[in-house]
């Protein structure tokens, strides 16, 4: 048995799809175009990628994008009285702060003064509160797109067994509460976690985002399982100068033996993340507005 290779590239762009068509909506029939602001500090190479990738897509669904671009050594009150300002903004209906921050910068205070509201990225404390008690709230992009695909794939995910392999409050928190919110008996795992094979074995879903390359082996996955595979991790090169492979927290070749489908590295839920950003503003931009909100695109 082989399994499906869920095509995240292509999910991406059915998921970018939808959020061009609501905001081509909002503008004929409001007047109204979601805006996403991204706040970049210093030179960070990977940053500025993304960055630039946030904008590009931003712009080509027909948003507006504010790109505000800081120097390293740009203080806390200089960075906070930007996002003030981007908060007070009605043409900006998210704000995302790219992290991560210089040292000196305090990210939980930085996260923590953007409107939540606003927060595209569900990283503010009270966001995180709200999914956690299950009411409405921006939820984190990673997770949101992990969320739609498992939903594609099975319809419902009711009664079923996942497992979430790692604990951050980026992924393995929030996909956790996703997961129960969609009425699936959920298990956060992690290194300290007895007999992890045992305890991944039994999930049908297998969600790893735990950041350590090819961690988990085929002879983990339960046959048929669905597996989420979040990590990105770089191996050390082959031969000198090269650049190693990426890979992600599963063992693909052998888990794809045995998975009834999987998500490959790359290609797989990394293009998801920006789709959810953009859909996510597109949903701030209609709560802010008071209209209804787009279907398929929230959790």
């Amino acid at each position: 048995m082989t399994a499906k290779v869920i095509d995240g590239k292509a999910f991406a762009a059915t998921v970018r799809e939808k959020v061009a068509g609501h905001v081509a909506r909002l503008k004929e029939e409001h007047g109204i175009t979601p805006g996403l602001a991204v706040v970049l500090v210093g030179e960070d190479p990977a940053s500025q990628v993304y960055v630039r990738s946030k904008g590009k897509q931003t712009v080509e669904v027909g948003m507006n994008s504010f790109e505000h671009k800081l120097e390293a050594d740009t203080s806390e009150a200089d960075l906070l009285a930007l996002i003030d300002q981007l908060n007070n903004d009605p043409s900006v209906h998210g704000i995302l702060v790219q992290l991560p921050l210089p040292g000196h910068l305090n990210e939980d205070l930085v996260i923590n003064s953007i409107d939540p509201a606003k927060d595209v990225d569900g990283f503010h404390i009270s966001n995180v509160g709200l999914l956690g008690t299950g009411q409405k709230s921006m939820v984190p992009c990673t997770p949101l797109g992990c969320l739609m695909m498992l939903r594609d794939h099975h319809g419902s995910l009711s009664g079923m067994n996942a497992v979430v392999v790692g604990r951050s409050n980026i992924v393995g928190k929030p996909m956790a509460q996703l997961l129960l919110g969609d009425s699936c008996t959920v298990t956060i795992a992690h290194s300290r976690t007895k007999d992890l094979p045992g305890v991944v074995r039994g999930a049908d879903i297998v969600v790893a985002a735990v950041g350590r390359p090819e961690m988990v082996p085929g002879d983990w996955i339960k046959p048929g399982a669905m597996v989420i595979d979040v990590g990105i991790n770089r191996l050390p090169p082959e031969e000198e100068g090269g650049k190693g492979r990426l890979v992600g927290d599963c063992h693909y070749d052998s888990c794809a033996e045995v998975a009834g489908a999987i998500t490959p590295v790359p290609g797989g839920v990394g293009p998801m993340t920006i789709a959810c950003l953009l859909a996510n503003t597109v949903t701030a931009c209609c709560r802010a507005n008071g209209l209804a909100e787009p279907e398929g695109l929230t959790a």
